[in-house]
């Protein structure tokens, strides 16, 4: 779910697992109740904070967000925001918006005492007993600290990059087999597009014409 028409486009063309849609989540979503189990964000939800027009009220946009959210949620969902606020209003606003509207959890902060590695992460549980509070609470992870920074700053990126696109490859559909093809319409049937049959020459080759 992406604000920007661009950049869904681009996890278009990546073949982006799952279904993509066009929002502004400062406006909320309309999904059945209970239909998702987990919720990720990454260094979003801070600009819901900001009114980039004169009728965006930054406490309405925050109360759609998370009342469509938990609504949708089933009940015990996890969630993880990453985001990055400005300044410890953003911060308040957030978290108890979120926990006025049913959540429970808590903030974490890794290197809460550097400027330019400190990161924020709201963990959330959407609804709650005695018995699953105490175990999101206990499962919650431990903030990196300045001791970790050290560490984390000699890191080899390129190597960890390589790695990562090398994991990616490895589970990289190949372009245009018959797996690819019958995924790709697949994902365009539920999308309610018109799209042929498959039959036994679904992805065949063609020979001398490629694919």
């Amino acid at each position: 779910m992406d604000i920007s028409k661009s950049m869904l486009k681009i996890a278009r063309e990546n073949d982006a697992e799952g279904d993509l849609m066009e929002l502004d989540i400062g406006q909320g979503f309309a999904f059945r109740p209970g239909t998702f189990d987990y919720a990720i964000s990454v260094s979003v939800i801070q600009w819901l904070c900001n009114a980039e027009k004169s009728c965006h009220n930054p406490y309405r946009r925050l109360k759609a967000f998370f009342q469509s959210l938990y609504n949708c949620l089933s009940l015990g969902a996890r969630c993880c925001f990453q985001f990055y606020p400005d300044n410890p209003q953003q911060l308040d606003i957030i978290t108890n918006t979120a926990l006025e509207h049913g959540f429970t959890g808590g903030l974490v902060v890794d290197f809460p005492h550097s400027t330019k590695a400190k990161k924020y992460y709201l963990f959330l549980q959407a609804g709650y007993t005695k018995e699953s509070l105490t175990q999101v609470m206990s499962s919650m992870p431990k903030p990196l600290e300045e001791d970790d920074e050290e560490e984390a700053e000699h890191v080899d990126y390129n190597k960890k990059r390589a790695e990562l696109k090398s994991k990616r490859e490895s589970r990289t559909i190949q372009f245009k087999s018959k797996e690819w093809i019958i995924k790709k319409k697949d994902r365009q049937r539920r999308q309610g597009r018109d799209v042929r049959s498959d039959t036994k020459y679904t992805g065949r080759k063609r020979p001398g014409k490629g694919f």
